[in-house]
């Protein structure tokens, strides 16, 4: 797509109410509609990994109703992401709910497909296993990534009865795998108990600093982006983002929540604070939806989504404008 195409956006929720028609992401087109896209939504509806609560397999379809209210200009960036890329609902990812090795690859082939069309990925969960697959994809179009991971807990642990691929071990198994840059590697919002000193421990050696929800709540928001941004500097991110990062007043559909998390105006804003960095792709993940009230869990996602889609969408513009400037 040349800067002189016209992306096509999504439905007019002054002609078409929006509790009317098929859920897409905020109402966007298929990707069987428009042929390609340079950010491509996609679920994948897989909870096999989880260790407590069972339910994520559900979290994007509930993001895609959620995300029903969404508008096509974003003040905070004052951009409208959908007329600056091409952005399309891709549908959902079909992964073996009984057997977690054979969903890894199915994840990671559809990943591969996807961006081997020149789209970005925005994927919606499912739980955090798949997080594992969608970095494997990435890194072989971009090689290690910057990571910063939101989230109220490490999943850097070895393994849960046994198993090496579930929710709380992706970022373990992708150290291991050499597909992240060990220089760029943050938590950001982790709080809570602990099995031991130990995955603390283990977690520094992998490379990864930590930003808890303490340190967002004393230092601000403003001075965490700062931070992060200077430890990103200009290498490919991946933005992975578990809903239980915000506290359960703001995030109560989630299979593992823990008190004391950040507020959905702290993740945005932060996510705001990020728009320079060079976003490559993106995941929102473990939303529940059957221990949501009022879309209250759905709805921060579905705006959490939506920042990291526009990050997505300002870049792809600017840099076909640079390539047709040239």
């Amino acid at each position: 797509m040349s800067s002189n195409e016209t992306p096509r956006g999504p439905v007019d929720s002054s002609r078409v109410p929006r509790y009317a028609g098929p859920a897409t992401f905020a109402r966007l087109p298929r990707l069987d509609e428009v042929g390609r896209a340079d950010v491509a939504v996609v679920g994948v509806p897989f909870d096999s990994g989880v260790s407590f609560r069972p339910g994520a397999r559900f979290g994007g379809n509930a993001i895609r109703e959620a995300s029903r209210l969404l508008r096509p200009y974003n003040p905070a960036q004052d951009a409208s992401p959908f007329a600056l890329a091409q952005v399309a609902d891709a549908g959902d990812i079909a992964a073996n709910p009984f057997d977690i090795n054979e969903a890894v690859e199915t994840v990671e082939a559809a990943a591969d497909e996807l961006l081997g069309t020149g789209a970005r990925l925005m994927t919606l969960g499912g739980d955090h296993t798949i997080a594992l697959p969608l970095l494997r994809s990435v890194a072989k179009r971009h090689g290690p990534v910057a990571l910063l991971h939101f989230d109220a807990h490490l999943d850097t642990w070895d393994t849960y009865f046994g198993a090496e691929y579930t929710h709380g071990t992706p970022f373990r198994r992708a150290v291991e795998e050499g597909i992240l840059d060990t220089s760029a590697l943050s938590h950001v919002g982790t709080r809570g108990p602990l099995y031991g000193r130990k995955d603390l421990d283990d977690d520094e050696k992998m490379g990864f600093g930590i930003v808890t929800s303490a340190d967002v709540m004393r230092r601000g928001v403003d001075e965490v982006a700062d931070q992060l941004r200077q430890r990103i500097g200009d290498r490919p991110l991946y933005i992975s983002i578990d809903i239980d990062v915000l506290d359960p007043a703001h995030a109560p559909g989630t299979g593992t929540p823990e008190a004391g998390g950040m507020t959905s105006r702290e993740l945005l804003e932060i996510l705001r604070g990020l728009a320079s960095c060079n976003l490559v792709s993106a995941d929102v993940v473990e939303v529940a939806p059957a221990y949501d009230h009022a879309e209250i869990t759905s709805v921060a996602a579905s705006h959490t989504a939506y920042e990291l889609t526009t990050i997505m969408s300002r870049q792809i513009a600017h840099a076909r404008k640079e390539t047709e400037a040239k």
